[in-house]
């Protein structure tokens, strides 16, 4: 499956003339700002958001452990970050306009064959 992941990414970064560490860190940087968006939303208790960001993920990225736990450890930094700095809580819509922007990032770093 890791190799299926590479070969696609690789693909694309050949396709679209880019560099291919260039391509996996974009897929990278993506889920992470998928992630932090999410760490948020369970922050602030935005169910529909969570399962929204969750759903980006799985319906939009390779489906890996690296994939995964990059998603998963920039959520839980967000989680511990946001309430460390108890922050408040954005409103609903702003917080799903960052979902929004995360979810096409990511499908733009992963794009369908």
């Amino acid at each position: 499956m890791k190799t299926l992941a590479l070969t696609l990414t690789l693909a694309t970064a050949i396709g679209l003339n880019i560099n291919p560490a260039q391509a996996a860190d974009e897929g990278a940087a993506a889920i992470t700002q998928l992630g932090e968006a999410n760490g948020i939303a369970l922050a602030c208790q935005q169910m529909a958001l969570v399962a929204r960001a969750r759903n980006a993920v799985v319906t939009n990225a390779p489906k890996t452990r690296e994939i995964g736990e990059i998603f998963e450890a920039a959520t839980n930094a967000s989680y511990l970050k946001f309430g460390n700095e108890q922050k408040s809580c954005p409103d609903s819509a702003s917080l799903a306009q960052q979902i929004n922007v995360a979810e096409q990032r990511v499908s733009a770093a992963f794009p369908k064959p």
